[in-house]
């Protein structure tokens, strides 16, 4: 009987080891239990004294800091198709002070309108890092608002994983970690100083979060009282406030296979481009809006545009339609060379399976450019 026993049990596991996403090699991050914005929570945030020296001074993890445990009035969430940055994972948590009136939807692709004293928290960590195969937590980013303005702070954790200082020089972070198929990568990961901060988030030169918009949030998300959509979670625990449109103009899932081609290309750049090709951001004067509510339209995607930094005739376009090999914009994505790549900032490897995505998107654009 023990026997028995014995082969169900590892049987059972070889079933849940199978059956992991493929994003996450290690149990994930927990979520805390479900916040009223007005309930008393542990945390401390004292807007005259912020951003305070470490981490552990804030209160947002309940137990060890490393076990990522958030304390209660911690909300998770995550955007539909998230920030690529080198295959980190990343804990998404949103922060309410007690009494305040929660956040309010302006527009499907604005950045909803947080109270003053909201925070917003994001931990990046890998899986799996080597010798030991454990857990490595690199930063955890802050973003808190203070009279009206986004302010942010960045905290670097330490090599024993129990503390995480303040550190706004940025830093280079070697590290060796094994994917999903068993293969060993290696990423010299960047922890961005405040002016890289700032490139990415500046809009008119003023700091603004990217990823918390309606047409982002607008999906399911598993929760520790169950799965329910995210704004509605944000509504009915007051995190929004004022309601939200039935018919916002969501975005899809890049790595969705029952999504079109273009669409999936259209979400990947939304979130990981058009924050600085865009209106008043850090690269408006190139000519691609790579925004979802802008980048219907394949011009603003590129297609058959020539670019105005011809730093090779072989790349007569930004996208040369039925042709990822002249396209400058397939050119800059799968380099990792400094002056070259894009994203500017926040990769330096390859998004390979992105990658292949606009290959494939590339490769079926007709008819050709003249």
């Amino acid at each position: 009987m023990k026997k028995v026993l014995l082969v169900i049990v590892v049987l059972v596991a070889v079933l849940i080891s199978c059956t992991h996403d493929p994003e996450e090699l290690i149990a994930p991050v927990p979520y805390p239990p479900d916040p009223v914005v007005n309930d008393t929570s542990p945390v401390v945030f004292d807007m005259n004294a912020v951003p305070y020296p470490v981490l552990s001074s804030y209160h947002f993890f309940d137990g060890p800091m490393a076990d990522l445990v958030p304390v209660t009035g911690l909300l998770p969430f995550e955007p539909i198709t998230p920030l690529f940055t080198d295959y980190a994972h990343k804990q998404r948590l949103v922060w309410m002070p007690t009494g305040t009136t929660g956040a309010h939807y302006v527009a499907d692709d604005d950045v909803l309108a947080f109270p003053d004293g909201a925070v917003l928290i994001k931990t990046f960590y890998y899986d799996n890092v080597q010798p030991a195969g454990a857990r490595r937590i690199l930063e955890t980013r802050i973003m808190f608002k203070r009279n009206g303005a986004w302010e942010s702070a960045c905290y670097k954790w330490n090599a024993t994983q129990t503390e995480a200082v303040l550190d706004m020089a940025g830093s280079i972070n070697p590290l060796d970690w094994v994917d999903e198929l068993g293969v060993t990568r290696h990423v010299d990961y960047r922890i961005p100083a405040a002016a890289e901060c700032h490139t990415c988030h500046k809009r008119n030169s003023i700091d603004t979060p990217i990823g918390p918009k309606p047409q982002n949030l607008n999906s399911n998300l598993a929760y520790a009282s169950g799965t329910a959509n995210q704004l509605a979670k944000w509504t009915q625990l007051g995190y929004l406030q004022g309601g939200y449109p039935s018919n916002i103009a969501t975005t899809v899932k890049w790595d969705d296979p029952t999504e079109t081609l273009t669409d999936r290309v259209r979400a990947y750049v939304d979130m990981n481009c058009s924050h600085c090709h865009d209106e008043y951001r850090h690269c408006d004067y190139r000519p691609m809006r790579f925004a979802w509510d802008d980048n219907d339209d394949p011009v603003n995607l590129g297609v058959c545009v020539p670019p105005e930094d011809l730093i090779d005739p072989a790349y007569n376009y930004i996208v040369s339609a039925g042709l990822p090999g002249r396209s400058m914009l397939y050119h800059r994505f799968t380099s990792t060379a400094e002056d070259v790549r894009m994203p500017l900032l926040g990769r330096t490897v390859v998004h390979e399976e992105a990658a292949a995505l606009f290959h494939q998107w590339i490769s079926t654009l007709t008819p050709p450019c003249n």
